[in-house]
C-alpha cells in the first residue's frame, strides 16, 4: 500500500515531463482510490515536477534497489 511520503518508482516514461521510467519521486498527496501526486527532484533539491499519477504508474522501491543518477 503506497501512502503520503512514500518513496515511489516510475513504471512509465514521461516524456512531457522530462521522466523516464526508473526515476523515484515522493508521494505528497493521495487520491483516494485514483492515484497519487508525486514531486520528482533533481539532485541538488530542485523540483522537476509534480504529477498525478494512476496506480499503476508508479510502485513502491524494493530493499534491494540502488537509486542511479542521470543528467537532464
Amino acid at each position: 500500500m503506497i501512502r503520503e511520503h512514500d518513496i515511489v518508482v516510475l513504471t512509465v516514461d514521461l516524456p512531457e515531463h522530462r521522466l523516464r521510467k526508473g526515476d523515484v519521486g515522493t508521494v505528497v498527496l493521495l487520491h483516494g482510490s485514483a492515484g497519487f501526486e508525486v514531486e520528482f527532484m533533481t539532485l541538488g533539491g530542485e523540483t522537476l515536477a509534480v504529477v498525478s499519477l494512476s496506480k499503476d504508474q508508479v510502485r513502491l522501491v524494493g530493499s534491494r534497489e540502488i537509486a542511479q543518477a542521470r543528467a537532464l
